[in-house]
């Protein structure tokens, strides 16, 4: 629970960063990093946020296969049914539409603090955990740790949220609205994680239940915390891998076709935008289909998906310093000293946090 606290401050940090980068210059990120870094260097990132964002789209698939499957209902039905809804969602819908569908599904996340409640917590000690840490050397709390701070942070989101924030075409005097906004998402989500992770710790860690899928997560909870908590489980899971299914999608079309100069949007038309919906529809199919292998552990590609995530981000949030601090494009809206150096001592500490894992991986061996 301790690395919440952090993650969140530094979340907060990054998406301010990325929203005004996208106010100020109109421009999407992978626009940016094309301009200022050059084709070879963008097109070898890219490739590698590709491959990151169809495992973390794999990761969702996995997720609505899981709560389906709570609910009685084999993968087969579930993800192709889940992924064309995903689907017509985007491409027959507008930006605003769109939007309206992804706040109305913020309200089901309701359903975790719900189950923490049917609980019953000592609250102290969810406090306690929260401000003293108690780290290990270790290779499975290490990737545990990277991949806790890789769903928080994710790189994806950072992408999409600054190509949604200059397809807004904010006003600079508007801003501090966007800004407002950002701190109050951020706070929101991982109030959220902190429910979820503290259900767990609750219920499945004190009973000793070995996870290997989200049927088992949930079928532990029955008996702990009522057959209700089971179903809000599921609930909260599907909703939230139907969203992050729809979004991760549209943040890696966005992503691709900003990066190659491409024309991108949920706006335009397929005739205007052929690569982007084409990346999209791929995308989709593709994960949905990875998901439908026979024996593949869903519990594993949602948590690997996650750990790359927070491998990655040290280098995104590189790239991000340095566009953001560039006076030639941001002007007076440049990161303050205080702002970088909390930003710097965060980068080079996840950065050892993911070298310290490789290593454990050697001593181990």
């Amino acid at each position: 629970l301790w690395i919440i606290l952090p993650t969140t401050v530094l979340l907060i940090m990054v998406q301010e960063m990325v929203n005004r980068m996208g106010v100020v210059t109109g421009q999407g990120l992978s626009d940016m990093i094309r301009e200022r870094f050059g084709v070879r260097f963008t097109f070898y990132l890219m490739l590698l946020v590709l491959a990151t964002n169809f495992g973390n789209v794999m990761a969702e698939f996995a997720g609505i296969a899981s709560a389906g499957e709570l609910f009685g209902l084999p993968r087969l039905v579930t993800v192709p049914i889940c992924a064309a809804l995903v689907w017509v969602l985007v491409v027959k819908g507008s930006y605003k539409s769109v939007e309206k569908v992804f706040l109305f599904a913020c309200f089901f996340y309701l359903a975790y603090p719900i189950t923490l409640a049917l609980l019953k917590p000592e609250w102290k000690d969810i406090g306690q955990a929260m401000v003293h840490p108690q780290p290990e050397f270790s290779g499975p709390y290490l990737a545990m740790l990277i991949g806790v701070i890789g769903t928080t942070i994710a790189p994806w989101m950072q992408f999409y949220q600054q190509a949604s924030v200059a397809e807004k075409n904010i006003s600079i005097q508007d801003y501090k609205y966007s800004r407002l906004d950002t701190v109050f998402g951020c706070i929101v989500v991982n109030a959220v994680a902190v429910c979820i992770m503290v259900v767990c710790a609750l219920t499945l860690y004190k009973s000793g239940l070995r996870i290997e899928s989200a049927a088992d997560a949930a079928h532990g909870l029955m008996p702990l915390a009522g057959k209700s908590s089971g179903y809000l489980f599921a609930a909260g899971l599907m909703n939230a891998s139907l969203f992050a299914a729809s979004i991760l999608p549209l943040s890696t079309a966005y992503t691709i076709c900003e990066a190659l100069g491409w024309e991108s949007g949920v706006d335009k038309d397929f005739e205007t935008a052929p690569q982007f919906y084409v990346l999209y529809t791929g995308i989709i199919a593709l994960g949905a289909l990875t998901i439908l292998i026979p024996g593949l552990s869903l519990v594993q590609v949602m948590f690997w998906s996650q750990v790359i995530n927070g491998l990655l981000l040290p280098i995104v949030l590189v790239i991000i310093l340095m566009l953001v601090n560039n006076r030639m494009l941001m002007g007076r809206y440049v990161n303050s000293r205080t702002y970088n150096v909390v930003c710097w001592v965060s980068v080079v500490a996840l950065a050892l946090i993911s070298i310290a894992y490789v290593v454990s991986q050697f001593v181990v061996r």
